[in-house]
Formats: structure tokens, sequence, C-alpha cells
């Protein structure tokens, strides 16, 4: 078929224009206008007003979450048509306004149904479209070439590097483009656009159009009935937009040619192309997912509808629990695996996986939901690994910690929520800045001190103006401090997206540095759990992969301390391992923040053995049960140093404890108030499992404290414990008394709009 002038003749199942191989088309102006013109009246997709002669386009978006209208301008209250310099009027494709949007929903409902829709987007932001596959006119230098014009892609802090944030067009005129190839026939049915990422300048597209072609010599515009479609561009240079192509056209490439652009602005842009590759009615073999799981992105209602679903099918080893509620009232519901839920079982160390800190970064939710039913399913099925980790640790899986953000995200849908919207909890705080800032509270106190030694190095008190009512803290997060303090955790991950890579403590820098190298005591252990993650994450572990924005991450193997590349005082990481026990790092799962859901499979299979082999790094180094020598009763909040590591822990209520090591020859001492100190020298060897060292410790004589006392000293104290638990008391009373308050706001909005409702009436 090769150089065939005829029509390339496909079974497609919808009706679409398709586009000859030929290097030209051999029709006349009439005969297309005719073609035009009846597949229009084909699919009913237009309008004409009489008014002012402009048609409409009532087809609806692809199936980029929310499914959208679109309209054309001169029709409910457009701008009419345009003319650009040339003379030749065009009309302009646009969203419709907010008052169109509000129409009984019709257009919405029908929208995936309709001809060409229910398409996904090609892969430009998921870098599924390879460097190769896009070409362009011209550009400026090799940091604003075609494989810049990424959606959402993100610039170097520096203008000029060689990561910049867009294509830029070396010319100004109506001659440039950006092309895509599709490498196979493709039904493409939309176009989204975004301005240029940097913090220098102002550059996006406001208008222009599509081309299409199917040998990347011969091109045809995407038509508007009779004449070139105009697509309307962006306002600004993060909100993407959507262009929807009045008639999905199918051919192998495509070319995004800009009209106008902003004034005194380059020509730059980031684009997605959206499209269904037309010989796939279903999935090849080898692309199936292998477990049958729940593909697709929940929002509230649907997690919660999963969450249920997951613990009627394992009712024995499931329990679903709340820690608190979001700014908006949204539970924050937590899966906990075990197989006996509810309670904390002696020696059973506790996990738990954090997601959705930001709301936009969606992956690691749909992630820890997958990761639910995987182990209710293989657990079942008697998989012995599973069936090991459910029966030796407490998992605790926390889907949604921003689910107030992700909502605002899953409004916008994939591809449209940009690289910001629903970062923020409702009140703009940004999650992973909000835990009390401990770093410098410890560094400050050891720099005024005689002895740095001395200075308390773990369990380290909140500070008292965290406590106040009127502090910014979300909800949130103290929820979230008051879980980690109610459970004794041993490892966690905090999972993130936009970028491929695994961060350790510690996440801020000493001396408020920009970025620099900010290692704990436990640098070495915390480097082999994120080397853990990152080695088995088959995306990470593609030495062929492209970097995601502007930074190589694969010469560090994809982990790196987290104040080495970015200062973030206040994280949850930092907190978690200077106030509690428990080991954290952060997972950025993937390049793109909101994958669309038709990548879900792939992004599973990607993450499933690290989810999995992560979890069972909490059962490394040491562990055991602080007694009291005589009653043979734990004892709680007995402190465990290892000898050469500055950052010590403590027992849990009843006794036990488990400190995470690399395989070594180590010096334990443990002592608590009213007890003498007992050493141990503990192996850790090779197996992925704890060394058991139990310790049991002799009461301080009670003559001993006779002569203390009648000296006129004090018996000692833990004194940090105290302010510790202190400050938590203080802490969860604001907590109470703030959401008391907003209770009682609620309840009055609630009245109030009855009251109103009841007046209209």
């Amino acid at each position: 078929m090769a150089g065939s002038n005829s029509l390339l003749l496909l079974r497609v199942p919808h009706n679409v224009v398709l586009l000859p191989r030929s290097p030209q088309r051999r029709r006349s102006t009439m005969e297309k206008s005719r073609l035009t013109w009846a597949l229009v009246l084909l699919l009913g997709g237009f309008r004409v007003t009489t008014s002012q002669a402009t048609t409409t386009n009532t087809t609806t978006a692809p199936s980029l979450q929310p499914t959208r209208s679109w309209t054309l301008p001169g029709s409910e209250g457009g701008q009419g048509p345009t003319t650009p310099p040339g003379g030749v009027p065009h009309q302009v494709v646009t969203p419709r306004g907010q008052d169109a949007d509000k129409q009984d929903g019709e257009d919405d409902a029908a929208g995936e149904a309709n001809a060409g829709r229910g398409c996904p987007p090609l892969g430009l932001e998921s870098l599924r479209v390879d460097d190769t596959q896009i070409q362009a006119s011209s550009f400026q230098r090799f940091g604003l070439g075609p494989h810049r014009g990424r959606l959402n892609i993100q610039s170097g802090i520096e203008d000029g590097d060689l990561y910049d944030g867009a294509w830029c067009a070396d010319y100004k005129d109506r001659n440039q483009w950006l092309e895509v190839d599709a490498l196979h026939l493709t039904r493409f049915t939309g176009v989204i656009l975004q301005g240029r990422s940097t913090i220098w300048r102002q550059d996006w597209v406001e208008t222009y159009k599509v081309q299409l072609s199917n040998d990347s010599i011969s091109w045809e515009s995407s038509m508007n009935g009779t004449q070139e479609a105009i697509f309307e561009g962006n306002n600004d240079a993060e909100t993407p937009v959507l262009g929807i192509l009045p008639v999905p056209v199918v051919a192998r490439y495509i070319r995004i040619n800009p009209q106008s652009w902003l004034a005194e602005g380059d020509i730059c842009l980031r684009a997605e192309i959206v499209g269904c590759r037309v010989h796939e009615t279903q999935p090849a073999k080898d692309a199936a997912p292998k477990d049958a799981l729940d593909f697709r992105h929940h929002n509230y209602m649907e997690m919660r509808k999963l969450m249920k679903a997951v613990s009627e099918e394992c009712p024995d080893i499931t329990r679903i629990y709340t820690i608190g509620k979001s700014y908006m009232g949204l539970k924050l519901y937590v899966m906990e695996m075990s197989d006996h839920p509810g309670k904390h079982e002696l020696g059973e160390p506790e996990f738990r996986y954090v997601a959705g800190m930001h709301g936009n970064e969606v992956l690691g939710r749909e992630l820890v939901l997958n990761l639910m039913q995987y182990i209710c399913r293989e657990y079942k099925k008697g998989n012995q690994r599973i069936v090991r980790l459910v029966t030796e640790t407490r998992i605790h899986l926390f889907p949604s910690m921003n689910p107030d953000g992700y909502e605002v995200a899953y409004k916008k849908g994939s591809e449209l929520a940009g690289w910001g919207e629903g970062r923020y909890s409702y009140e703009g705080i940004d999650l992973n800045h909000n835990f009390p800032d401990l770093n410098h509270l410890m560094w400050d106190a050891q720099e005024a001190a005689e002895d740095p030694s001395k200075v308390p190095n773990h369990y380290i008190p909140i500070p008292e103006y965290y406590t106040k009512e009127d502090a910014l803290v979300a909800p949130e997060t103290r929820a979230v401090i008051s879980w980690m303090q109610d459970i004794p955790f041993v490892l966690s991950a905090n999972l993130h997206g936009g970028e491929l890579v695994v961060t350790y403590p510690y996440d801020g820098t000493y001396g408020w540095a920009p970025h620099a190298d900010t290692p704990t005591t436990d640098n070495a252990f915390f480097r082999w759990l994120a080397t853990v993650y990152a080695s088995t994450n088959l995306a990470m572990a593609n030495p062929e992969r492209r970097l995601c924005h502007n930074e190589d991450f694969q010469k560090y193997n994809n982990v790196i301390n987290g104040g080495a590349w970015h200062n973030v005082p206040g994280s949850m990481n930092d907190f978690s391992y200077m106030h509690t026990n428990c080991f954290e790092v952060t997972v950025e799962l993937s390049c793109d923040k909101y994958p669309h859901a038709s990548e879900l499979p792939v992004e599973w299979e990607n993450n499933k053995e690290s989810l999995i082999i992560y979890m069972e790094q909490v059962h490394r180094g040491i562990k055991g049960v602080v007694r009291d020598k005589e009653s043979k009763k734990g004892i709680a909040d007995a402190v465990i140093k290892v000898e050469d590591h500055e950052h010590d822990i403590r027992s849990a209520a009843d006794g036990d404890y488990w400190r995470l090591l690399n395989p070594g020859e180590y010096k334990v001492v443990v002592w608590a108030e009213g007890y003498f100190p007992a050493v141990r020298h503990c192996h850790v060897g090779m197996e992925p499992r704890a060394t058991v060292c139990d310790f049991s410790l002799t009461q301080t004589p009670i003559q001993r404290l006779k002569e203390i006392r009648a000296k006129g000293g004090k018996i000692p104290q833990d004194l940090q414990l105290r302010l510790r638990a202190l400050r938590s008391r203080k802490l969860r009373a604001s907590t109470k008394a703030i959401n008391r308050r907003r209770e009682s706001q609620r309840e009055q909005g609630r009245k109030a709009r009855r009251a109103s409702g009841d007046g209209r009436l």
C-alpha cells in the first residue's frame, strides 16, 4: 500500500477522517468541502448559528478526567472568528466558559462514547514517546530542543542550561512546528498545550493549528468544517489547555503549528498528544497486567469502596481505621494488614506506607490501593512470601494523607491538573514542610553545648510554639503526628511523584543551605534502604531511561540524600527519625505526577517487587525485649544505644524494640529510669531476619535511693521523655479544640443553608 494514492482502507471503530499515504491529495476544493460536510452531517458534530455563521463543536473531550465539552467563540458568548495577519478568517476552537459547563451534563455523560473519544495520551509526559520521535522546525539551543517539549517538564534553575523547560523555536513566524511521530497509525483526538517552565521569562503559544501526515512530507490541517481549525492555546505558562480536534483523524505524524504567541515572548511550548492506536483493539498478551487488580483512579468515595471490598474479601487479616479528618472533613483512612489485626503483637515490627501527601501526586495512592488487593489475594492463595510478611509484620497502608488536595486534582484529571493543582492542603499548606523542624533545634543545642554528645539525639520534643491553637499546623499533619506517637513504627516510606529517585534523611540542611549533603549517623543503613527500592524498581533500574526533568539521578544509582537534592525543612522523614523510632525514606515514583489510568498496570509492575522487598527490610538489624529482671515484665521507654551510632531508640509499651542495622558486630547498651544499664554484644548477619538481643535490667537498690534523698539530691529523671509527653498532650488538646470549633462552624453553615432553603420555599 505504500505510495498508493487511494484512501487508506481501515476498519475503524468510529467515524474519523482517514488521511491518504500519498504525498498529495488529488481532490478539488469542492470535493474536500463535500466530504467534510458529509462527515459533519454523519457525526452530528457541528451546528451553525445563523447570527454569526460560526460552527460549534458539540463533541466532548477524550477520557481525561474530567470529561469536558468545547465550543467555538461566536456562539454562547464567544468572541467570534479571528483573522490572522494573512487575512484568511479562521475559527478558534476554545473551551466553554463556566456558564456553559453548568448545563445538565448530557454532553459529559456522552463524552467517552462519542466518536474518537476515550483515547489516552501518547506519552510525551510519561516518556513513552522517545526523544527520537520528536522533531521541530528549529530550536534556540539544545536545552530548548524538541525533546524538551513535553507536558509538565520542569526546567533547571539557571536560564541557558541543558535542561530548560520547553521547546522554543529559533524564529518567530508561523512556519514553526513541533512534530511527533506516533510510530503507528493513530486516531488523533486532541492536543494539550502548556507554556514554558522558567522563573526568568514568560513564553507561551496563544493559538495554533494542528497538521497531520502519514509520511511526514505531505501535511493536511485539522479542519473545522471547510476551514482550517485554529485552536486556543495558553494564557499563562503552567495551566494545561486541551484542544479537541473537531473530527478525529487517523495518521502517523502530528504537528503543532503556532499561529500567535505572547507579545515580547518566544514561541515556546510543552505538549501532550491524545490519540488511540488504530490496530490495537485490545492490549498485547505480553503487555496485559499480570495481576487482576483495579487499575483506575479512585476518588474519595471509590477509595472507600475499594478498601471495604478488600476488607470483606480478607476479613481475617484486615482492619480499616481512621486517624483523623482533613480540613474539609474527609476521613483519613488506613488499612491494617496482619494475622491479628487490631493489636500490637510482642516482637512484631510495625510498618507503614504513606501516600498522597501532595494531593496531585496520585500514583502512590493507586499503588497502595493495589498493594492492599494484592496482599489479600496472594495471602488467600498461600503465597509463602506474602503469608510470612503478613504473619510477621503489622502493616499499615495509608493511601491518602491529603484527600482535599487529591479531589481538586481529580476534578481536573490526568494531564489537565498541571504540575501544582491539588499539591497543597485545602488551607494552602505544603504538608511536607509542615512538621516541626527538629533538625535545627538539635543542631543549635549542639552548637551551644560544651559537650555536643550529651545533647539528645532522639525522641526530641515538639517545640512549644507548635502546640498552640493558632499554630499553622494542618489537621492532616496533627493527625499523622498523633498516629506516629500511638504506634511504635519501625520503618516507613513516603510515596511521592514527579521524579524517579529515592531520597533519605536528612531532608533539612545545616544552616539552611539550598542543597547540601546532610547525612544522619545511620547514613549507611538509609542508603541501603533507598538502594533496595531503587535497584528493584523496573523504571529506575533501566539504564536506558532518559532523565525526567533536569537532574540525572542515574549517576547516583537513583538514590540521594534529601538535603543534597534540595532543602526541605519540616519534612515528615526527618520528623519521623528524630521524634520517633521510625526510619523513613521518600520514593519519587514516576516522572508524571498524575499518570493516565492506562499507565497504571505498567506502573504497578514497575513498583510491585520494590514495594514488597522494602517492607521486608523491617526485619533487619536487632530486636528484642527489655524486661525487669525480677518481675519479667517489659520495661517501656528504655533507651537502646548502639556504640558509634549517635542516634538512640526507645522500647515500646511492652518492652519490645527494633533497631535497624547493617550486618556487623555491635556493642549495645540499654538503660531505663530506676535501673542499672546492661551491655551486650550483638551480631547482625547477612540473612534478612533480625538478630534477637534481649535485655534484663536490675532495679537500682532502694538503699541507694534513700542515700540520694538523704543528701538532698533528686532521683534522676528522664526529663526529655517527660517534656516530649507533655508537649504531645498539649498538641492533642489544641487539636481537639480546633476540631470542636471547626465542627461548630460546619454545623452553623449547614443550619444557614437549610434556613436559606426554607426561605426559598
